[in-house]
């Protein structure tokens, strides 16, 4: 079947809605790589979020008519930034542009990405990276893909032999966030081998689920900054926690994922 978001019937099955979506999600990553290249000046903060918004508004006006179509009982989340719960029934959490600053400032690291939320249940998740190309998705207990090939979180037993990763949370975070974000890191300078800080998140847990990192943690954080990397990291054979080891939901105000073999150290390693 090739490529086209002109489809007519709604998929048939949430394999089906992957397929589909991962379409819809490509394309809005398309519109955006024609968009990147240059660094986008501003001067104030009002610049700066108009330039913010100009990307989201470019992704958006793919991904919003080409989802709905799909699902179009789903619920529509409208702050990327947005954190809690979500009523019962569907929902789209997408990030039409995450790492929207990077691409502002020219930077590679972002990506577009969708997920579909079940009661509160995260089922399937499209992660793509106009640059490279790659596409991440997982659907909820059929594993998760690189392109459509197997993704397994990595075998290391050692967080001293580890390379893990967190990113910020948000712009404008509460100091105390702010505080435990930078301790955070100080105790992971100790314990792993490299620690690596950079946004946005879900290029970190892409990471996590495909083996080349092993760990990733946040503090506070938003919906659709981790349900993608959550569903991918689980259905690639990672563990999913607040820091603090305990099961995690969007309503925690910390998150860890991690290979088994190095989870319960490095929840160890931010509890202190």
């Amino acid at each position: 079947m090739s490529e086209t978001l002109q489809a007519t019937d709604l998929a048939t099955s949430d394999a089906d809605l992957l397929t589909q979506t991962a379409i819809a999600v490509r394309a809005a990553g398309s519109a955006l790589r024609e968009r990147f290249g240059e660094v986008v000046p501003y001067q104030t903060r009002d610049e700066l979020m108009r330039a913010l918004a100009a990307n989201d508004d470019t992704a958006l006006d793919i991904l919003r008519p080409a989802l709905t179509d799909l699902r179009p009982q789903a619920g529509w989340v409208e702050d990327e930034l947005d954190g809690g719960a979500l009523p019962s029934g569907e929902w789209w959490v997408v990030d039409p542009a995450e790492g929207n600053v990077n691409h502002l400032h020219a930077l590679p690291e972002w990506a577009v990405t969708a997920t579909l939320v079940r009661d509160n249940q995260p089922v399937l998740t499209v992660v793509h990276l106009p640059l490279t190309g790659e596409t991440y998705t997982a659907l909820t207990g059929a594993g998760a893909h690189l392109d459509g090939r197997p993704l397994h979180v990595s075998q290391t037993t050692d967080l001293g032999l580890s390379i893990v990763a967190t990113s910020q949370a948000r712009p404008d975070e509460d100091e105390t966030v702010v505080r435990r974000v930078g301790s955070s890191i100080t105790a992971m300078l100790f314990d792993a081998l490299v620690v690596r800080a950079a946004v946005p998140a879900t290029l970190h847990l892409v990471n996590v689920a495909a083996g080349r990192t092993d760990a990733f943690w946040q503090f506070a954080g938003a919906r659709a900054d981790l349900l993608p990397g959550a569903l991918l990291v689980t259905e690639a054979g990672g563990r999913i926690s607040d820091a603090e080891g305990r099961p995690w939901t969007p309503q925690s105000s910390s998150f860890l994922a991690a290979a088994p073999g190095i989870h319960a150290e490095a929840a160890s390693t931010l509890s202190r």
